[in-house]
C-alpha cells in the first residue's frame, strides 16, 4: 500500500470497548486535520454506527453478493460519516453459511484492488477487527499486510487480558514468519476493576509493549452512543473528549514498533492474584 497511508487495526476481545475506542479514535483525528477511514472487520457490521448518526451502513459483503465484485460494488459500500469519514463494514456472510472472516479478507482485497486510500488520499485507516483471531479470517488485516501497526484493547478483566495475550502470540507468529507487522501498544479501557491500571501496566511489561493510553469509564460514551454519536461529536470539551484526543496525538506521534512475548494462562492469572492480594 502507499507509504502515505498509515494504517492501523485495533484488536481486541468482542464487548470491550474496542469499536467505541476506534470510533471516537477516528473522530479525534478527523478533528486534528487527518482525512480518516475506518474499516469495521466484523460481520455485525456495527463498528461505524456512531460515526453515522447510530445508523447501519450497506456491507460490502451484502453487495458483493447482490452486484459482485468491482469498483463500483466498492464505491456504494463507501460512506461519509462524521466530519467526512470514510465509514466502510465488510459484513460477512448469510447467517450459518461459511465463514464470517471470508468477508474481511473480500472488502480488504477490493480496497487494495483499486486503489481506494491512494485514490482518496486517506492519512489513516482504522481496521476495528473482531478480537477472536483464533479464526483466521479476523488475522487477514495482519496476515496480509494490510495493517502493520497493532493496538490492542483490554481491561484488567481475566477474558479481555485472556484474548490481548493471544492477539500478542499470532502477532509474534506472523513476525517470525517474516511479516512486517509489530504491535504499538496496549489500550486500557477501564472497567471499574480494583486495582486495574497496575494489573494492565504489569500485563504490559510482561508482553514488552508500552501502555499507550488508560481510558476511564464514563457514563458520557454511553450517552454519546444513545445519540449515535462519538463523545467527540456530542460531548467535544468534556474531560472523556480530551483523553481521546490524547490518545489521538499519542498515536499520530508514535514510531515505536514491538514484537510482543505473551506469557502463559498461568501468568495472567497470577497478575490477577497478585493484585487481589495487594488489596487485602
Amino acid at each position: 500500500m502507499t507509504n502515505q497511508t498509515r494504517q492501523i487495526a485495533i484488536y481486541g476481545k468482542g464487548g470491550i470497548g474496542k469499536s467505541t475506542t476506534a470510533g471516537n479514535l477516528s473522530a479525534a483525528l478527523s478533528c486534528l486535520g487527518k482525512k480518516t477511514a475506518q474499516i469495521g472487520c466484523d460481520p455485525k457490521a456495527d463498528s461505524v454506527n456512531t460515526l453515522m448518526g447510530g445508523d447501519f451502513i450497506e456491507t460490502i459483503s451484502d453487495i458483493t453478493r447482490q452486484y459482485g465484485s468491482s469498483e463500483t460494488s466498492l464505491n456504494r459500500a463507501v460512506y461519509r460519516g462524521f466530519n467526512n469519514i470514510v465509514c466502510i463494514e465488510s459484513g460477512g456472510p448469510v447467517p450459518g453459511q461459511g465463514c464470517a472472516g471470508r468477508g474481511v479478507l473480500v472488502a480488504l482485497d477490493l480496497i487494495r484492488k483499486y486503489r481506494f486510500f491512494e485514490k482518496n488520499n486517506i492519512d489513516i485507516a482504522l481496521y476495528d477487527v473482531l478480537g477472536d483471531i483464533v479464526c483466521g479470517g479476523f488475522a487477514q488485516p495482519i496476515r496480509h499486510s494490510y495493517a502493520e501497526e497493532v493496538y490492542i484493547v483490554t481491561s484488567g478483566e481475566y477474558m479481555s487480558l485472556y484474548a490481548a495475550n493471544n492477539i500478542a502470540a499470532s502477532i509474534k507468529l506472523f513476525a517470525q514468519q517474516g511479516l512486517n507487522v509489530r504491535m504499538a501498544g496496549i489500550i486500557g479501557n477501564l472497567r471499574n476493576v480494583e486495582k486495574e491500571e497496575e494489573i494492565i501496566t504489569g500485563f504490559a511489561q510482561k508482553l514488552g509493549v508500552p501502555v499507550v493510553q488508560f481510558i476511564p469509564r464514563s457514563e458520557l460514551v454511553q450517552k454519546a452512543e444513545l445519540q449515535g454519536k462519538t463523545v467527540i461529536e456530542a460531548y467535544p470539551e468534556s474531560g472523556q473528549a480530551g483523553i481521546y484526543f490524547n490518545l489521538a496525538a499519542k498515536v499520530l506521534d508514535n514510531r515505536e514498533m514491538f514484537i510482543p512475548e505473551p506469557v502463559s494462562k498461568q501468568e495472567v492469572i497470577r497478575l490477577l492474584d497478585l493484585a487481589r492480594t495487594e488489596i487485602c
